[in-house]
């Protein structure tokens, strides 16, 4: 199953994960082939002196998972996840400013992420499940504008994780470009097969060895 290995984001983002379990992490990012592995901008670095020599790269979340921090301090944690050697970086939309409709606010938080980033891809997780189809198109398109180079379901910690509907409506609203990032409640290879169905190009989940070996996950990611 290396076409889905090849798309998922192997992620670890709970707060009480130890040492041993990104090492592990690390290991089966480089055993099964995932493009990533996602964990917490503290454990940058860590990780990636585990990946180096191999085809995986490092994800980290910014501004994870409330999006509300101020952009001094998105920007802060962007800059140092660069200097750890994060490759990839996935940060949240400043959600009360979208559904205020402060699209100014947005854009502007979004763009310094992009600067920031200093050319590593950026993923812009909506949380879609608490936003209505209009602000999930508007926030695709300001994450577009911003140059991100993909949108996002979900953090896993909000309302709800990826559904079909809402990476459909992702993948219509952004051009072909971008990128479509599935996460959120992916635990078994036939949901990952329909959110890919559905025009996801990348697949955030803690159950990327269970996807690729076809077995249950328990996994809440």
């Amino acid at each position: 199953m290396h076409d889905l290995a090849s798309l998922i984001d192997h992620t670890l983002l709970r707060a009480d994960a130890v040492a041993a379990e990104f090492s592990r992490l690390c290991d089966e990012a480089r055993t099964h082939g995932f493009a990533t592995v996602c964990v917490p901008s503290a454990w940058v670095r860590f990780c990636a002196e585990r990946v180096a020599e191999s085809s995986a790269g490092v994800t980290t979340v910014i501004g994870f998972p409330l999006g509300c921090v101020s952009t001094a301090a998105k920007v802060a944690e962007a800059q140092q996840a660069v200097r750890d050697g994060a490759t990839e970086l996935d940060v949240v939309v400043h959600l009360g400013a979208l559904r205020d409709r402060h699209y100014r606010t947005v854009a502007q938080d979004l763009g310094a992420v992009v600067q920031a980033a200093d050319g590593r891809v950026v993923k812009v997780i909506l949380e879609t499940g608490a936003l209505t189809p209009e602000l999930i198109r508007v926030g695709a398109a300001l994450a577009q504008s911003a140059g991100a180079q993909f949108v996002k379901t979900s953090t896993g910690f909000g309302p709800g994780g990826a559904t079909i509907e809402a990476v459909a409506l992702l993948r219509e609203t952004v051009c072909s470009q971008i990128g479509v990032k599935a996460s959120g409640g992916i635990r078994d290879e036939a949901a990952a097969r329909a959110m890919v169905a559905a025009g996801a190009t990348r697949l955030g989940t803690s159950a990327g060895v269970s996807i690729v070996q076809g077995t249950a996950s328990t996994s809440s990611y």
